[in-house]
């Protein structure tokens, strides 16, 4: 008794002194150049506040905010998401299983002889023999394997989950954006429609002085061609907003035929016309899931350092069996011989560790290579992100040059049609103010939908558009 006390309590004391080998996980606090405010942010068509979760609702349309809701829903790639989601999740329930008791039932029935001298009196020396136990095991988690394990896959479900968040966000950006291009197709349409009328204007009033010997054939032919290639821009400029209505079709689950009709109805740019809440390199640090899902498999990589070390010490595992075996079925049942066993399990690959040494090397580099994907993670995010900024404020900058030519196109194309009816100048003079006047006018509408691109795009880089982060 004294003996088995002894026993229970060494065993005791180490259970509770044991620790887990291997690295403990701290995160890498973020460089001091990355948190502070964007270099691109600068400018006046920014605010350094902070981005809201839901940041298209910023475009107050009831319409598209349903669209977006149906894409998180429905979105293939956000299931996919989800489904992988459920995996690590299992891999996690896994890992805390491998704490729990481990139990075994087992039977069996046998056709044999025995030697002479083992045969009770009266006794068969062939005959069947039967066997029923269970077997219960336990490790002793001395060195943290299954702890690490456990960590491990704990980190490998965040990353999961930091992974669909970043497939939200995609799919929130993409969603806006195919919604903003079939705006914007629809107002560069009305625009194209607006100069081939004006060109048929032009070309009508030409022939009719042509046909008074006012103006020559090749006046007539020259107007008739530009109007030519501006309506040949038509089918080009419809077949993009059916693209943009397919492409939100499916980005919401949807096939192309069960779009509804009022996702397509809006005929004006989509874009907020407010400076932009941008927030700061820390906040964006902390909000992009790549970068998250990038540092949670960096804690997983350095868990299972832990895992491959435990594997250089023994495994103790306490089990027991209880069972019966007997010459008959039911003896099993009604008490027959009964054997039990209980005891510990010592398993040690000591002297030969050659072979752990190296799944702890493996597990070192993989952990290196996972720091250096979250180094790369926090740089790229920084990268995009300025480079949206810029992009966005340069856009806003093209589009007041293109304003500004528009209207001094349109000056100039009313003066030209003054001269004209005064008959100061003939109607190739006024061909090259309608052409100038037409590019200019295209140019501008092609422009607002870059603006509205470049504005979504910056939401994009800033990790918004899914507020369970």
């Amino acid at each position: 008794m004294k003996f088995r006390s002894l026993a229970l309590s060494t065993l005791s004391a180490l259970v509770l002194s044991g620790c887990a080998v291997g690295p403990d996980y701290a995160p890498t606090p973020p460089r001091p150049a990355s948190s502070g405010p964007f270099l691109s942010a600068d400018d006046p068509a920014f605010t350094p506040a902070p981005l809201p979760a839901d940041w298209w609702r910023l475009y107050e349309d009831p319409v598209l905010d349903s669209l977006v809701q149906d894409a998180l829903r429905a979105n293939t790639d956000v299931r996919q998401a989800l489904a992988r989601i459920e995996r690590a999740r299992a891999g996690l329930r896994g890992a805390r299983g491998d704490r729990l008791p481990q139990s075994a039932i087992g039977a069996g029935a046998t056709y044999g002889r025995v030697p002479e001298g083992q045969v009770p009196p009266g006794a068969d020396r062939e005959d069947w023999s039967y066997d029923a136990g269970i077997d219960v095991s336990y490790e002793v988690d001395l060195f943290g394997r299954v702890s690490r394990g456990i960590e491990a896959a704990q980190a490998d479900l965040a990353a999961s989950e930091a992974d669909a968040n970043a497939v939200r966000v995609m799919v929130v950006a993409d969603t806006t954006r195919a919604y903003a291009d079939a705006a914007s197709g629809a107002e560069r349409l009305r625009v194209a429609r607006e100069i081939v009328e004006l060109m048929n204007q032009s070309l009508a009033l030409t022939r009719k002085r042509h046909e008074a010997g006012l103006e020559s054939g090749l006046a007539v032919a020259r107007i008739a061609t530009l109007r030519d290639q501006r309506a040949a821009e038509i089918p080009l400029l419809e077949a993009a907003r059916a693209a943009a209505l397919f492409r939100l079709a499916t980005l919401t689950g949807r096939a192309p035929a069960e779009l509804p009709p009022i996702a397509g109805e809006r005929s004006i740019v989509l874009e907020i016309e407010q400076p932009l809440p941008v927030g700061d390199g820390a906040q964006l640090l902390a909000r992009r899931p790549d970068v998250r899902a990038a540092e949670r498999r960096l804690a997983a990589s350095t868990a299972r350092i832990g895992v491959a070390t435990a594997d250089l010490y023994p495994r103790i595992t306490f089990g027991g069996s209880i069972g019966s075996t007997g010459p008959d079925v039911g003896d099993i049942f009604t008490g027959g011989p009964l054997r039990w066993l209980l005891g510990p399990l010592l398993s040690w690959t000591f002297p030969n560790q050659e072979p752990v040494r190296a799944r702890i090397d493996a597990a070192e580099a993989d952990t290196k290579g996972a720091l250096a994907a979250f180094d790369g993670a926090v740089l790229v995010a920084l990268e995009e992100t300025e480079t949206a900024l810029s992009n966005y404020a340069r856009a806003i900058e093209r589009r007041r040059a293109l304003q500004s030519a528009r209207e001094e196109a349109e000056r100039a194309f009313r003066i030209v049609g003054a001269q004209q009816r005064e008959g100061q100048i003939n109607s190739l003079d006024r061909l090259d103010a309608e052409r100038t006047l037409a590019e200019t006018r295209a140019q501008l509408a092609a422009q607002d939908a870059e603006v509205s691109r470049a504005q979504i795009d910056v939401f994009r880089t800033l990790g918004g558009g899914w507020s369970g982060g």
